[in-house]
């Protein structure tokens, strides 16, 4: 048998293999792209998007790089205090900096966003990673992003979910979400005000007081809303799981399917006074997302090879498949709900035309409305949507009514112009489009976006689809808001229509296309051909995309599946996912967690869950909110890719004794469970000196007359048993400077001698530079007792630094094999001693 990783130039011990040498580096100057296309700029010039004198302004934008930005997150109490220590440490750091013998700019808030939770910074990316006086701000940026309270994200994108209008109480869909920086807003927005209102709960109950009325303290103060987040591509559904999963939100799913046939949802159905069998309910939304694949020409600052590759027929091959999600949208929609509907293109075809041929296939405005958008965040610069515009032929010709096509067609016979339908030019109804929100980057130094909303006044059944002549295949190019290129190559029926979700789609770059979705259940069809609104249609049997095999490209074209089955379906293109399994509230390791934390029985013990057949608890349980339960249970086994669910709560250990619970609190699921765990497991903390040593040190010791020197902390430990405790940091006002303003929980595990506050060392290290301006290399008390590191090596080479890493791991990571490790607490033994 040959050695792992023997073949000449393989990746078996992890370096770079063989003689190939460190990565060479492909990356352009920007500064060599040429930022000019001439029948981009024509085709936009003549559509008069702005005025002759702002002209100039809109190309000169369009050719600058863009800024960088970013947005603290809004549902985090301390998002302001994150804000807080950029205005008082890092701006004024910043403004002393000079670069080329210049000032530089410091971030700015974005004036129109709410709360000044938006900032952007002119300084050129490369910039800040790479000059060292950076260095500090660059570290706070990377530091409370890992842990979820900054989201990088470029400006424009987040004005879409700010025009959703959402509550706590909501279900909303995001039907093409990743990479999740849109879902990661609508999650906040969903969970406002949750804490405060959770803990109010918690003390009313202590205190033998009633609960609050009110419809949003009905599950105790938590939110009972939900967000559906779906992406077509698996991969990229697992990116979006990570971002959304920083938010540590029970109040989420992630699906993986196409978002044109996306898969109608069961619930539970109402019980019945007469016997009869109940019919069937599908969950409605009362606001969707749709962030559609598009052309992405508004991203041209970001993603320089638009420049190059931009075509006309990028925005018509595209429009059709836009189209579908927006129908699919609107029929799954509650009446009286919205759905936004944004690109980055500033193509008509791709905004106002997708929005006219939705609503016309809706049954017009007496079911489908345009919202006027005037009122909404004021301060924003933004122009009307287009109520006239052109389409632009692949050859490069204007073309102004689809009469004048039709008139060429009849004298000419041309049948590139059956790309050109109906539905892509302005329509003959009075549709107010000027409602739409068109907002370009010479406003605001902003890349170009377009955002819609539509009101459902009425249930609908959507029209079929015109089945013109088919066209020739013609290869797509784009490109979405976080600059991804995408390839596309479709086969075109008359409306350019055959473009597949995923392997089409400007916001994700197909790397394999055996992820593409298979064709969910077979739909019904009226004597009309429309469609329940309840029933996913079916993907277009035109549709042929191009893919790396030919079983990958038979899978989107088999026919639909029935989902009536009660057993899991393999198949052979898509990704195995353990199954989301709900845990009896009756089994003994819940028991035990109920009465070792003295949890409160108000909360609810029937949503947590676990990932394996067997539905046992073996090392972590996780928590979902009930609406989240039922669509599991509901759908399972019936077709539904259900990719991530809810929070990780507890997580399994080797305890010191057996009257220790193993089960402790993770750190994603503890602002959840903390304010019903009952006080004798509850630590409080209060002066700054003493989180910073817990938080430098791992393992400080209280044996013996130790436990002095953990401050109020050590004072209280004393009296509790060995397990997991939830340290509560709380604002003092006698403590001044030296306390807190803003309050804080930590899970902390007390062993026989030692404590261990559970944070992974990112989270640490982002904390101390936050609350103390603090650097300080985290000390392992275990491997380095008297809190003393031993001295650093000379700095290694790359090459020796390659070498080393590819034999043997960290000096301070114990092997993973190790008794107690849990390598998201940073990669240190739990409770072994000394």
């Amino acid at each position: 048998m040959g050695k792992r990783g023997g073949k000449k130039g393989g990746r078996g011990r992890g370096g770079w293999g063989g003689s190939r040498g460190p990565p060479r580096d492909n990356r352009v100057d920007k500064a060599t792209i040429p930022r000019k296309n001439d029948k981009f700029e024509q085709y936009y010039n003549q559509l008069d998007l702005v005025s002759e004198e702002e002209k100039p302004q809109l190309w000169e934008a369009m050719r600058r790089d863009l800024p960088n930005s970013f947005r603290f997150t809004g549902s985090r109490s301390h998002a302001l205090a994150v804000q807080q220590r950029l205005r008082d440490f890092y701006i004024p750091e910043i403004t002393s900096i000079t670069y080329d013998g210049q000032l530089v700019e410091p971030p700015q808030p974005v004036s129109w966003y709410p709360n000044q939770l938006a900032w952007f910074m002119t300084t050129p990316k490369h910039i800040i990673r790479r000059f060292p006086p950076f260095k500090s701000f660059q570290n706070f940026l990377v530091a409370e992003t890992d842990v979820g309270n900054i989201t990088r994200q470029e400006i424009v994108s987040m004005i879409p979910p700010l025009l959703m209008d959402i509550k706590p109480g909501m279900t909303v869909l995001d039907l093409c979400a990743a990479p999740g920086s849109k879902s990661a807003q609508l999650i906040e927005m969903l969970h406002d005000g949750e804490e405060e209102r959770s803990r109010k709960v918690a003390e009313n109950t202590a205190n033998g007081l009633a609960r609050p009325e009110g419809a949003e303290y009905e599950d105790d103060g938590r939110s009972p809303g939900l967000l559906i987040a779906n992406d077509v591509d698996y991969k990229r559904a697992h990116m979006l799981v990570h971002q959304v999963k920083r938010l540590s939100s029970p109040n989420i799913i992630v699906t993986n399917h196409d978002a044109t046939v996306f898969p109608s949802i069961k619930i539970p159905s109402e019980p019945t006074t007469e016997g009869k069998p109940a019919q069937n309910r599908y969950l409605k939304f009362d606001r969707i997302l749709a962030d559609v694949p598009c052309s992405g020409d508004g991203t041209a600052r970001k993603n320089l090879e638009i420049w190059s590759k931009w075509t006309p027929s990028n925005g018509l091959g595209l429009h059709a498949t836009q189209v579908r999600i927006l129908v699919r949208a609107l029929q799954m929609l509650k009446v009286g709900g919205r759905v936004v509907y944004s690109t980055c293109s500033m193509n008509p075809v791709e905004d106002e035309a997708v929005l006219s041929a939705a609503i016309q296939r809706c049954g017009g405005q007496s079911f489908v409305q345009l919202v006027e958008t005037e009122g909404y965040l004021p301060g924003l610069k933004r122009y009307a949507g287009l109520k006239k515009w052109s389409i632009m032929s692949k050859a490069g010709r204007i073309w102004h009514s689809y009469d004048e096509v039709l008139n060429e067609q009849a004298t000419r016979g041309e049948d590139t112009l059956s790309r050109l339908t109906e539905g892509m030019f302005p329509p003959k109804d009075d549709l107010p489009l000027e409602r739409a929100v068109r907002v370009y980057p010479h406003q605001h130094d902003t890349g170009a976006f377009f955002i819609a909303i539509l009101e459902k006044k009425a249930e609908i059944k959507a029209k079929s689809e015109e089945k013109p002549v088919a066209a020739p295949a013609m290869k797509v190019e784009t490109a979405d808001s976080s600059g991804t290129e995408v390839k596309l190559a479709t086969q075109l029926d008359g409306q350019i229509a055959a473009v597949q979700n995923g392997a089409q789609s400007p916001k994700r770059k197909r790397d394999d296309e055996a992820d593409v979705e298979p064709a969910v259940k077979r739909i019904k069809a009226d004597a009309n051909g429309s469609t329940e609104e309840h029933e996913a249609p079916q993907p277009s049997k035109t549709t042929e995309t191009k893919t790396s095999t030919p079983a990958a490209a038979a899978s989107m074209l088999q026919p639909p599946i029935q989902q009536n089955s009660d057993r899991p379906r393999k198949d052979r293109n898509q990704p195995f996912e353990e199954p989301f399994k709900y845990l009896s509230p009756e089994i003994p390791e819940l028991e035990s967690i109920r009465t070792f934390y003295n949890l409160s029985g108000r909360f609810p013990s029937d949503r947590f869950l676990v990932r394996n057949p067997a539905a046992t608890a073996t090392k972590n349980i996780y928590y979902t909110t009930a609406l989240a339960r039922d669509i599991l249970t509901e759908n399972e086994g019936k077709g539904i890719k259900f990719v991530h669910a809810g929070i990780k709560m507890f997580v399994k250990q080797d305890a010191p004794s057996p009257e220790v619970c193993p089960w402790r609190i993770q750190t994603d699921g503890l602002k959840v469970i903390e304010p019903w765990v009952g006080r004798q497991r509850v630590i409080k903390l209060w002066r700054k000196e003493t989180l910073r040593k817990l938080l430098v040190e791992m393992f400080p010791r209280f044996a013996g007359e130790e436990w002095r020197n953990l401050g109020e902390v050590g004072e209280q430990i004393q009296n509790v048993g060995m397990g997991c405790c939830v340290l509560v940091v709380e604002p003092r006002a006698e403590e001044g400077d030296s306390g807190f303003n803003e309050r804080m929980v930590f899970p902390l595990w007390k062993s026989i001698q030692s404590l261990n506050l559970m944070l992974p060392k990112e989270e640490r290290k982002a904390m101390l530079l936050r609350l103390f301006n603090d650097s300080t290399e985290l000390v392992n008390l275990q491997q380095h007792p008297g809190g003393k590191r031993p001295e650093k090596k000379v700095e290694e080479t790359t090459e020796q630094v390659r070498v080393r890493n590819s034999s043997s791991p960290e000096s301070d990571v114990p092997p993973a094999d190790a008794e107690g490790v849990d390598g998201e607490d940073g990669g240190v033994t739990l409770e072994r001693e000394t």
